[in-house]
This record gives C-alpha cells, sequence and structure tokens, in this order.
C-alpha cells in the first residue's frame, strides 16, 4: 500500500544524500589527506632545519608557502568538484571525463578574471599590514595562517567534519594576525562583513532555489503539456542567466573594459543566441521521443550551463583562498598596495582544477550515480542559485562556503516542494503522526547544527592554530 505521506519526504531524503555524500567524500579524497599528512610534516621539518642553520627566512617562508597553498588548491579542488558537476553527470548531459576538463578549465577562468577581490580582502582586508613591524612579518604570519587552515582541514576531514576552507583561512588569518600585532591589527568591520556574509548567503540561496523551483514546478513539470511548456519557460529563463553571467564577465576582461549598461550588450546577444539554441533542441527532443520525455531529459543542457556558471564561480571565491595568502609571502608591503597578478591566480585556479582533475573523479562518480544524486530539477535549481549567490558574494570581496551555500539552496527547494506538495494534495488521508513529525524536525536539526557547529568551531581552532603557528615561528626565525 502507497504510504499518503511520501511527498513529504523530499527534504528528508536530500539532507540524507547529503550525509551520504559528506561520506563519500572522505573515502574519495584520502589521497589528498596523505599529501597534506606529508606538506605539513616536510614544513615543520623545514622550520627545524631553519631553527639549527639560521638560514634565510625569508626564502623557507616562500618555498613552503608554496607547497601548503598547492596543497589548499588540490583539497579544494577534490572536495569541491560534486557540487557543481554531480547534477550534469547524473542526467547525462555530459560524460565524467569532459564534464571534469570544462568544470576545471572555468575554475581557471573564475580565478583569473574574478578572483582577485576576494585575495585582496585576504591580504589586507582581516589584517592591516600597516600595523606589523615589517613586511617579514607579514610573511611569516601569512604561512602560519595557511600552516593551522591546513592543519584543521586535514584533521576535520579525517573526522568527517563539514568544514569549510573559506572559514579556516579566515579564522587562521585573524588567529595569526592576532599574535603577531595584537587585537589592534584586526580589521574588525572586514571581519564583522564577512561573519555576515556567512550567515547571510545560505539564507539567499534559499529563496533563490525555492524561486526556480516554484517557477518550474507550475509553469512546466505540472503542466499538461510538460514539452510545451518547457519550450516556452525554460530558454527565456536559461537565456537570462546566460545573459546576466556573459554581461558580468564582459565587465571582468581587461580586452573590452566595460561598464554597465554597455556590458549588457554581449550579455544580451548571448542570452538571445542561447535561448534560440536551446528552443531548437527542445523541438529535437519532441520529434525524436516517441513518449513524454522526462524532466531529467529536458534539463540536461540547462544541467551542464549551471555546472559551468558553478564551476567559474567557485574559481572566483576559492582561488582567493590559496592567493591571498600568497600574495603577502611572495610580495609581502606594508601599504596594501600590491596587485594581484595575474599569473598567481591562474596558478591558484590550476591547482584548484588539477585537484578537481586528479582526485575528483570518484567523487562525482559517486554523487552523480549513487543514492545521492539529487532529482534534476531539485539539482538545477540548487546549483544555480549557489553559482549566482556564490558570485555575488565574490564579486564583494566576500569569502564564503560554496557547500554551505548549497545546502541552503537543497533547505530552500525541500520546504517549498512540502508547500506545494500541501496544496495539490489538501485531501491527504491523515496528518503525519507527532513521532513522525517530531522524527523529521530532528533530522532538519542535526543538519542545521552540524552546519552550524562547523561554522563555530572551525573559526576559533583555526585562529588558535594560526596563532600558535606563528607565534613559533616568530620565535624561530627572530622576524
Amino acid at each position: 500500500m502507497k504510504r499518503p505521506d511520501r511527498q513529504f519526504e523530499v527534504l528528508d531524503k536530500d539532507l540524507r544524500r547529503i550525509t551520504v555524500a559528506e561520506a563519500a567524500q572522505f573515502h574519495a579524497v584520502r589521497p589528498v589527506l596523505r599529501l597534506g599528512s606529508v606538506i605539513l610534516l616536510g614544513v615543520a621539518l623545514l622550520f627545524l632545519a631553519l631553527a639549527l642553520t639560521g638560514r634565510q627566512p625569508g626564502l623557507v617562508a616562500i618555498g613552503a608557502g608554496f607547497l601548503v597553498a598547492g596543497w589548499l588548491g588540490l583539497s579544494i579542488g577534490a572536495n569541491d568538484i560534486a557540487n557543481s558537476l554531480g547534477p550534469a553527470v547524473g542526467a547525462g548531459a555530459i560524460a565524467i571525463g569532459p564534464g571534469l576538463l570544462l568544470v576545471g578549465l572555468a575554475e581557471i577562468a573564475g580565478a583569473v578574471l574574478a578572483g582577485h577581490v576576494v585575495a585582496h580582502r585576504l591580504a589586507g582586508g582581516i589584517v592591516d599590514p600597516g600595523v606589523l613591524e615589517n613586511a617579514a612579518q607579514g610573511q611569516v604570519m601569512m604561512l602560519a595562517a595557511l600552516i593551522g587552515a591546513a592543519a584543521w582541514i586535514t584533521v576535520a576531514t579525517a573526522a568527517s567534519l563539514p568544514v569549510s576552507t573559506s572559514h579556516s583561512i579566515v579564522g587562521a588569518i585573524a588567529g595569526a594576525g592576532f599574535a603577531a600585532a595584537g587585537a589592534s591589527a584586526l580589521s574588525w568591520g572586514g571581519i564583522l562583513s564577512i561573519a555576515l556574509a556567512w550567515v547571510v548567503t545560505p539564507f539567499a540561496s534559499a529563496l533563490l532555489a525555492g524561486a526556480l523551483l516554484t517557477l518550474l514546478r507550475i509553469r512546466v513539470a505540472e503542466a499538461p503539456d510538460r514539452l510545451a511548456a518547457a519550450r516556452a519557460w525554460l530558454p527565456p529563463l536559461v537565456g537570462a542567466m546566460v545573459g546576466l553571467f556573459v554581461a558580468y564577465v564582459a565587465t571582468l576582461l581587461p580586452a573590452l573594459s566595460l561598464r554597465l549598461p554597455m556590458a549588457l550588450l554581449p550579455g544580451i546577444a548571448a542570452g538571445l543566441a542561447v535561448a534560440l539554441l536551446m528552443r531548437r533542441r527542445l523541438a529535437k527532443v519532441l520529434s525524436d521521443a516517441d513518449e513524454k520525455p522526462g524532466m531529467k531529459r529536458i534539463l540536461r543542457q540547462p544541467l551542464l550551463f549551471a555546472a559551468v556558471m558553478m564551476g567559474f564561480a567557485h574559481g572566483a571565491g576559492d582561488a582567493g583562498n590559496v592567493a591571498g595568502p600568497l600574495l603577502v609571502i611572495l610580495m609581502p608591503s606594508q601599504d596594501g598596495s600590491v596587485q594581484v597578478p595575474l599569473a598567481m591566480l591562474a596558478l591558484a585556479g590550476a591547482t584548484i582544477a588539477l585537484g578537481a582533475i586528479l582526485f575528483g573523479r570518484r567523487l562525482v562518480g559517486m554523487v552523480s550515480e549513487g543514492i545521492t544524486r539529487l532529482n534534476p530539477v531539485r539539482a538545477f535549481c540548487i546549483t544555480l542559485a549557489t553559482a549566482m549567490i556564490v558570485l555575488v558574494a565574490s564579486g564583494l570581496g566576500l569569502p564564503v562556503s560554496s557547500t554551505h551555500v548549497a545546502v541552503g539552496g537543497v533547505f530552500g527547494v525541500g520546504f517549498v516542494r512540502e508547500m506545494l506538495d500541501r496544496r495539490s494534495n489538501a485531501k491527504r488521508a491523515a496528518p503525519l503522526p507527532a513521532e513522525e513529525r517530531r522524527r523529521r524536525m530532528l533530522i532538519r536539526r542535526s543538519h542545521v547544527a552540524t552546519i552550524t557547529v562547523a561554522w563555530m568551531v572551525t573559526v576559533p581552532i583555526t585562529a588558535l592554530l594560526g596563532a600558535l603557528c606563528c607565534m613559533a615561528m616568530l620565535r624561530v626565525t627572530g622576524v
């Protein structure tokens, strides 16, 4: 007998999928963890040798900084690639190999074109470089922050804790800056704005993903003629998203130097072209289909676009976690006026892409083929909403967690789906038992609590690790 309340389990199922995906993530990225452990041990031995020989600390900081920053990039790529590519591979829009390459290129493009804003924020927006006694102290401080963040990410990932690289590096920089020059060195306004973004972005993603799901559910999925409705609504929707994305990218290209409203011209052209091509593709699907096509087939190309957009957004946001501290180590300055070289952003994006290509295949396969796969409609809404929110945050120079933003989207589509189901099924046989309602509430609270605790614990722990590393390294180097 079919359970009458089955449709009310959607959010709980999606949350359980996230839990399984987190477990799969640990098993898929174990090689990265082993590499991180070796690098951290090597850096420790490097500074032990420095203490014994008295060699130049600046050269040691540069070498160690490259090692730790490179590992962070690999770890970011390996851990987060499934958020971008999993839904598109699961829908059959692209194979894993070409998908990894495509999203990897999008990561590099995002890093090169838009990663400088977050990099500048991390390099000079958390700790005021002018308060430090000398530039060498800034080098040691940022290296200590990298080591503290890397150590916590390694330990937390091994313990299957869903920590964020962005949260880790911000906390570690703040702790190292406090150890180097005291509380007066910290830019409390910058720290507060970042913390506020961490709170606001998951809710913004939930609202946007819920709005997208409402549109697709009412206008397309539940329409009497689903394909005709898809031809009417999906091309303009995806065209608008592509147009806005291209307009945003046009403002970032140095060769064009476009500003609004002129940047809207290439965006409008790209949006119209994509809408036309998608309309033709849907017409071909209609002519080739022997029966009513499912939403999985209809949304293949939109999911692929969302994956590319998510890769670009991820590169724009997370490349700064690598390039920001590395900028201070390689080009120390006490006035914060140093520009982020494109080569450094490209290197940061390349390490993230390399981590995705080398270590992400297994995780993408598990997420796209196993029980962790989301419904294509919900996956499209979540991926697109996450990409847009992360892009906005990156444009403002705010390092946010793409995973936590995505979980906000999961809650948004889950609650909207349940609300729509209640309206369409008012004659449901019986209300849920009190025990069942309590169980589902506990499931949802546990996920909110996990994310909240991971955020609240990560920042103080990485701040403490960054401070301890900084004090030890300042003592060893004598800077």
